[in-house]
């Protein structure tokens, strides 16, 4: 598969038009990952595909050196593949590693793995510990006077973890700025409807009430996502609430029926790359 939106090593933005066609090439990619390995959170992964394509093509400032531009945690670190999919669209990583997703020595651990892979900032998998990496790394980039952005994307899932509220009061007492984190709220976790299970309501004023900016967009819209992560109120740090579905494929289009992490069938394989292939212009390849 050939790169996407990168020049001497510094990714160029993608116009706004473009990155739907880059989110197809990252579930396309995602899907033939966790296929060929047998096994992956494909629901997940695919629930977080629209958030990660408008940071890491639209809204990041991102090198494959990551020494500079901005950071990303994935703190919901099982959806790994989502992530390594838009690194591989992106040219980052050859395409030749589509087919080593949790194999062993891999660098494409199944949670993502700093000691295997340069590419990731900071190494997750145990849930509700990526917010509390995010905010120091935050504020260390403000101790040094770097003008970059943090951005932690979460599970509503993992907001159930205590960590994760304390990262939350802390940020937001100590107005730590240039923080960005956005919650995939797709109301679903390994074992039940997270409303079911432990309900975060009201999210949105639980957090305001922490001292954090606080935007609520459909994480599927683009436009949405990319006007809220642009509107960020200055000296405070920002909370995006995106509700999602989990396995989405497209509009009105769902995998496994929002699953957390069954593997699709051959069949349902199939048809998943067959919906996805006729939303681009050319086949995937």
């Amino acid at each position: 598969m050939r790169g996407e939106g990168v020049v001497a090593g510094r990714a160029e933005r993608a116009a706004p038009d473009r990155i739907a066609g880059l989110a197809t090439r990252c579930r396309l990619v995602l899907l033939e990952m966790i296929h060929r390995a047998g096994s992956g959170h494909a629901g997940s992964s695919l629930s977080c595909t629209d958030i990660i394509s408008v940071l890491r093509f639209g809204e990041m400032d991102w090198s494959a050196d990551r020494s500079t531009g901005d950071v990303f945690v994935l703190s919901k670190g099982h959806a790994a593949p989502a992530w390594y999919a838009a690194l591989i669209v992106g040219g980052d990583l050859p395409a030749e590693e589509i087919g080593t997703l949790r194999a062993l020595d891999s660098r494409l651990q199944g949670h993502p793995d700093r000691t295997r892979l340069g590419l990731v900032d900071v190494s997750t998998g145990a849930l509700g510990q990526g917010l509390s990496v995010a905010v120091g790394r935050a504020v260390a980039r403000r101790l040094h006077g770097r003008d970059s952005t943090v951005y932690c994307l979460l599970g509503d899932g993992e907001c159930q973890e205590g960590q994760v509220w304390e990262a939350f009061l802390y940020a937001g007492a100590n107005r730590v700025s240039g923080l960005v984190a956005i919650i995939d709220h797709n109301d679903s976790q390994s074992d039940g409807a997270v409303g079911d299970i432990l309900p975060l309501c009201p999210l949105p004023d639980k957090l305001r009430a922490f001292g954090w900016h606080v935007a609520q967009v459909d994480g599927h819209d683009h436009g949405e996502l990319r006007d809220a992560l642009r509107r960020r109120e200055p000296g405070r740090p920002a909370a995006i609430i995106a509700r999602t579905r989990k396995g989405r494929l497209g509009p009105g289009r769902v995998l496994l029926d929002g699953s957390h992490s069954d593997l699709p069938s051959a069949a349902e394989y199939a048809a998943a790359v067959d919906y996805l292939e006729t939303l681009l212009d050319t086949p995937h390849d």
